[in-house]
């Protein structure tokens, strides 16, 4: 099957080469379930099911469209239980035992539980409010504080880089087009090496809007933690074993992402606008 043959991507690569570094000292899975329940990150793979509204705008199309029968594609294939067992599968082979219990440490102490609690939070919740709340904020930020939004730019830069987040997110993007297209969803104007093309022509304007974006994001979600706490924060994050756990986690966010797009592309190809189930 193609879409399958297509699967040793980018993302793939970059989650094989981390699992054959870690593998020796693979983490086993009941402590790799406990881990993502302290540090948040079962609630991030949780709020991949957000992005399931981006699908149809990608191809041009309303979800309301399809009327309740996108409502139950998406439910179906963004399920959360799915792709957390997803996350849990690839992090029990490539989590090494110290890169787990360095970051469970640190978020099991009370700043970092409150830290999981905000950005918990911060994950589920509605994207446009968040966007609004976070631009008034910021930009009150970088007028009042500079140097409140220099450690958040600081925070930022340890847990990933615009850079990679923007290579991750184009890879998602093409590949839930050659999805469609496979599927005769869509018929596209330009072969995937196009695709690549113009996104690097947009490269620059891209790395801004993460980098903005992140910046308003952040400002809202750790809004009630101190300049002090969140030095803290950053100081941790810029440990070698966090950033293990960080540049792992990405990975693994986007991959699972990734894959669901996949599949919501080629199951969409038996719905027609207006369907009902």
């Amino acid at each position: 099957m193609r879409l399958l043959q297509r699967g040793v991507t980018l993302l793939h690569m970059a989650v094989l080469l981390v699992l054959t570094a870690a593998a020796v000292q693979a983490a086993d899975r009941d402590r790799v379930r406990a881990f993502l329940n302290v540090t948040g990150f079962d609630v991030a793979l949780e709020s991949i099911k957000l992005s399931a509204a981006d699908a149809p705008a990608m191809l041009g199309v309303n979800a309301q469209d399809f009327g309740a029968s996108w409502t139950q594609l998406a439910h179906e294939v963004f399920d959360v239980e799915l792709m957390k067992e997803m996350g849990v599968d690839i992090l029990e082979e490539a989590l090494s035992d110290e890169a787990l219990a360095h970051a469970a440490e640190f978020y099991a102490t009370d700043l970092g539980q409150r830290l999981v609690e905000a950005e918990n939070e911060s994950h589920l919740a509605d994207r446009d409010e968040k966007r609004e709340l976070g631009e008034t904020l910021i930009e009150r930020l970088k007028a009042e504080e500079p140097e409140r939004v220099a450690i958040l730019d600081r925070m930022m830069k340890a847990i990933g880089s615009a850079e990679s987040t923007w290579k991750a997110s184009n890879e998602i993007q093409i590949r839930f087009l050659m999805a469609a297209a496979d599927a005769g969803i869509v018929t596209l104007k330009t072969d995937e090496e196009g695709m690549r093309a113009m996104q690097e022509e947009r490269k620059e304007e891209g790395l801004e809007s993460i980098r903005q974006g992140g910046l308003r994001g952040s400002a809202l979600t750790y809004r009630d933690f101190s300049n002090e706490e969140l030095e803290t924060y950053a100081e941790a994050l810029e440990d070698p074993l966090m950033r293990e756990v960080y540049d792992l986690m990405n990975a693994v966010q986007f991959e699972v992402m990734a894959n669901r797009f996949e599949v919501v592309a080629s199951r969409m190809r038996g719905l027609d606008p207006g369907q009902e189930l």
